[in-house]
């Protein structure tokens, strides 16, 4: 496995790598959303279907610009969404222009959320924009909740690692709808 940090780690997502790292509650995995065939690796490791859509990771809304259109949210909702962040909230906001259907999947929104985790803040801004994150196991299987918890398995196929400890948290993050904050994942 490779170790990463926050400067090793830029080539790796340029070059279409998936990575693992820690966020808010879980492990998760990582890639450039702009590039196709990095997340259809992701969603294969995963055996996940392209369907599903994917979460977007970012350490700023800025980051979010052209992914997400926070400004066609009713202004009240767009503030309770804004007001959130950074933090442990991921919000289903109305896809941008800059959003294609491998990360939309077949759904008109997509989830994403500004984190609080430093080290994920670190990787947003060293990459220089969002991420996909998604839990860093197979579909239908606990996620690892500490890298001694990652399936070997899965670990081998990935391009890298930047290590570092969850925030604790109990349950990954809550998953509303931005428009209505009716919670899809609790």
């Amino acid at each position: 496995m490779l170790e990463l940090d926050l400067h090793s780690v830029v080539p790796a997502l340029q070059a279409g790598g998936v990575i693992a790292y820690p966020t808010e509650a879980v492990w998760g995995l990582g890639c450039d959303p702009s590039n196709e065939t990095a997340v259809m690796k992701l969603l294969a490791l995963k055996q996940r279907p392209v369907e599903k859509g994917m979460i977007l990771i970012a350490a700023s809304p800025a980051q979010l610009e052209g992914w997400v259109q926070l400004d066609a949210l009713p202004a009240g909702r767009r503030q309770a969404v804004l007001e959130s962040w950074p933090g442990a909230n991921t919000w289903i906001v109305p896809a941008g222009p800059r959003a294609p259907r491998w990360i939309t999947g077949e759904h008109t929104g997509i989830a994403v959320r500004v984190t609080a985790h430093p080290l994920v803040q670190g990787l947003c801004k060293a990459w220089g924009g969002p991420l996909v994150s998604t839990s860093a196991n197979l579909a239908g299987e606990p996620p690892a909740r500490s890298r001694e918890q990652l399936d070997p398995a899965l670990l081998a196929l990935l391009d890298g690692l930047l290590d570092g400890a969850t925030s604790g948290l109990a349950q990954p993050t809550r998953i509303r709808v931005a428009a209505t904050g009716e919670v899809l994942r609790d």
